[in-house]
């Protein structure tokens, strides 16, 4: 037994790629990229002189009964896989894949990892029929990893079992169900698995036997239906990985190195049993061999292509110089090389009547005008832009970087729409773009609502050659809940009435962050006829939906609920309560009690302080009131703010005569803690309005509004300092209207 290194096993490995990926066995196709989307077809069959487009600066990838493999590398270093009927037909990109191998006919291999002996999750591609969906089989499941493909549902995997010995398996998947039968016949220790091609229902399987340190090699032809075995071969190693795998009705072959010797092949004459030893060449000639009858093919880059019998020994000049060759279903070889006065392309060797080899070439090597297409579609199912810092990132990679890709996200409930270009990719073919949640309207931009988006990308060559690529996706975007939110896009929203009656909502946006400050949107007006009411407060969800409510109190003293729609506006108001003018004030929107639901406090002209708990029934969404005690006269205005404190249960800023603000903390129990002292000079503010979390750091802040304009006081969750500083914000400062009640 020849011993080697890893290294000296690599790099013949690297040598016979093309033969090995032919062969399923030791496929070295390295791509970075993890397994993407499925591959697109082009539209338009590409032809150079009757024959099929190998193309320019590609490499051979395997030959299959209809059609060839080429793959080339993107700016980035990704590999591109094309299959190409040899008939001319409709090419189709392949997606980026880390190994490949091929056999059975059509059937191309995807797999997760540049070694096709260590493909574990795989996808069975059968381009005999390339719009037919890929077979996903997790071999990984079973313990197995990838030996040869079968059929385009079917492999077989060496499998580990529960005692941590190898077993040759047959692998179908039929629907969602995945079987494994066990291949009888194989010696008990077999192990380090790889095969030959299919065809005629059989596959070569070669295999380990033995201890580590006297390892020994075999053969054996395995019936794949009955999943036994029916012939073996002995072999003084096992040559896992090494390629040059075959069979045929007279013989069988692999690959073998000896130093000294160099690269040669072992074959087998099936009826006699002699064993032979074709010497290729020097080991560093990087040879590629393939099988076919009782021909042996084989070259190497820069020397003409043979063939020489294994039967009787008599060699043949091909007349084509090939860098590679690959064994095909039929039991032809297709070399890829040039031939004196015929070009550069594809050749297929092929047995004539009388059994000897001739050399048709099948496709020509050229530059196929082949249209875009969008391999690959990174688009979220869901993203929670409060979760991602404002911002998601949205890509496609197309097949080629000379394109446009015209992106537009439509929202579904809607119909509203975002839209944007991208001219030039962000690296190699993918293009990519950050969206902000955000809409660019002709008066501004807003934030965009929440829910469910249709997103359509189409890709168009710069030059306006062919037809555009079309992907289609769908987002939803969310954002944390927010009580003060009216029109679904995470953001607080702040309520004014004009002096007209006329009731109007500014949107704070949600993604201000992005700019350090505060800023709004346009004001939108929701209705009129709101003059009739004393009181109008903001007090969250308290009808059991998701969008906040309003409460008003009119001149009759009667209480209305006015539940959010969700759209920015307000459903019909429904009659809750009467008798409420016996408060001056009233403050809605933070849980008191840690029920989870909003509650309602209000002070009467006594200066009594009444508690109302929140029910969550928009018939009845306050229960019974409970004092909270007297005293509270002192205070011209008073605002729930929601937790601020840090504590288990909703706050309430006060206010007193001499401009001192007061922060009562929620105790969870319906009531209030000691009051803390929060500062003097708070008298400059006409209004306090509780604004909910407007920097996305969990707690809710507060908006103050004066002669001097609006500012917001960031809360820090702790009770002694509760606020920090203050921060301008353009609100009610370019809608040119005089502001009244604000909520």
């Amino acid at each position: 037994m020849q011993l080697r290194s890893t290294g000296s096993r690599l790099a013949l490995a690297v040598t016979a790629v093309l033969a090995v990926t032919a062969l399923g066995a030791g496929t070295l196709a390295t791509a970075p990229t993890a397994l993407a989307a499925a591959s697109t077809t082009a539209s338009a069959a590409q032809t150079i002189d009757g024959l099929a487009v190998f193309p320019e600066g590609s490499s051979f990838g395997g030959a299959g009964s209809t059609g060839f493999l080429s793959y080339s590398f993107d700016a980035d270093r990704n590999r591109q896989l094309l299959w190409t009927p040899y008939g001319g037909g409709n090419p189709t990109r392949l997606k980026t894949p880390a190994g490949w191998a091929m056999g059975a006919g059509d059937v191309v291999v995807l797999g997760d990892d540049s070694w096709s002996a260590e493909f574990r999750s795989i996808t069975l591609r059968n381009m005999a029929t390339p719009s037919a969906p890929g077979v996903d089989i997790d071999l990984g499941a079973l313990q197995g990893t990838f030996v040869a493909v079968l059929s385009p549902t079917s492999v077989l995997a060496q499998v580990i079992n529960a005692d941590d010995e190898a077993e040759l398996h047959v692998v179908t998947k039929t629907g969602t169900t995945t079987t494994s039968r066990k291949v009888s016949g194989l010696p008990a220790d077999a192990t380090e698995f790889f095969g030959s091609p299919l065809h005629d229902g059989s596959v070569l399987v070669a295999y380990a036997t033995g201890p580590m340190d006297a390892r020994t090699g075999g053969r054996a032809l395995v019936d794949v239906a009955a999943a036994t075995v029916t012939a073996t071969y002995a072999s003084e190693e096992s040559g896992y990985g090494y390629g040059g795998l075959n069979f045929s009705d007279s013989h069988v072959t692999w690959f073998n190195y000896k130093s000294g010797v160099g690269d040669f092949i072992t074959s087998v004459d099936r009826t006699t049993g002699e064993q032979k030893q074709t010497v290729l060449g020097p080991h560093l000639d990087e040879w590629h061999s393939a099988l076919m009858g009782e021909w042996l093919v084989y070259g190497a880059p820069g020397t003409p292509a043979k063939a020489v019998s294994l039967t009787s020994g008599e060699t043949r000049e091909l007349g084509v110089s090939a860098s590679s060759s690959a064994s095909a279903a039929d039991g032809s070889v297709v070399l890829r090389g040039s031939r004196d006065g015929d070009g550069d392309g594809l050749f297929r060797v092929a047995a004539a009547q009388d059994g000897t080899p001739t050399v048709t070439k099948v496709a020509v090597t050229g530059t196929p005008s082949l249209p875009v297409t969008i391999d690959e579609v990174d688009v979220p199912d869901v993203v929670n832009l409060d979760k991602t810092g404002g911002y998601t990132t949205l890509a496609w990679t197309l097949s080629r970087a000379d394109a446009t890709l015209d992106v537009t996200l439509t929202h579904l409930a809607t119909g509203r729409k975002f839209t944007t270009r991208l001219t030039a990719p962000a690296s190699g073919t993918r293009f990519s773009f950050v969206w902000h949640g955000q809409f660019d309207e002709v008066d501004g931009t807003v934030d965009a609502p929440n829910g469910q988006y249709a997103v359509e990308a189409e890709a168009t060559l710069l030059d306006g050659s062919g037809e555009p690529a079309h992907r289609s996706s769908v987002l939803n975007l969310t954002r944390t809940y927010n009580p003060h939110d009216y029109n679904d896009n995470g953001s607080t929203d702040v309520l004014f009435r004009d002096p007209q009656g006329g009731m109007w909502r500014e949107d704070l946006r949600d993604h201000t962050p992005l700019y350090g400050d505060v800023r709004t949107t346009r004001a939108s007006r929701i209705g009129t006829g709101w003059g009739i009411y004393k009181q109008i407060e903001a007090v969250g969800n308290v009808g059991g939906a998701t969008t906040g409510d309003l409460i008003t109190v009119d001149g009759s003293g009667v209480q209305w609920l006015y539940l959010g729609k969700g759209d920015g506006t307000f459903a019909n108001r429904v009659k809750i309560g009467t008798g409420w003018q016996i408060y001056p004030k009233i403050a809605g929107g933070s849980d008191l009690d840690g029920d989870g639901r909003a509650d309602l406090v209000a002070t009467d002209t006594a200066g009594t302080l009444w508690f109302y708990k929140g029910t969550g029934n928009y018939a009845k969404p306050f229960g019974t009131r409970v004092s909270l005690g007297g005293s509270w006269q002192i205070y011209n205005q008073i605002t729930a703010v929601g937790n601020i404190a840090g504590t288990a249960a909703g706050d309430m800023v006060a206010r007193d005569a001499g401009g001192v603000l007061w922060l009562y903390q929620g105790n969870g129990k319906g009531g209030f803690s000691t009051r803390v002292k929060v500062g003097p000079g708070w008298n400059t503010y006409s209004q306090l309005i509780g604004a909910d979390d407007l920097n996305n750091n969990g707690r809710p802040d507060l908006i103050a509004y004066g002669t001097g304009g609006a500012f917001v006081y960031r809360s820090t969750g702790n009770a002694t300092a509760p606020f920090v500083g203050r921060q301008a914000t353009d609100l009610f400062t370019h809608n040119g209207l005089n502001v009244g009640i604000v909520a």
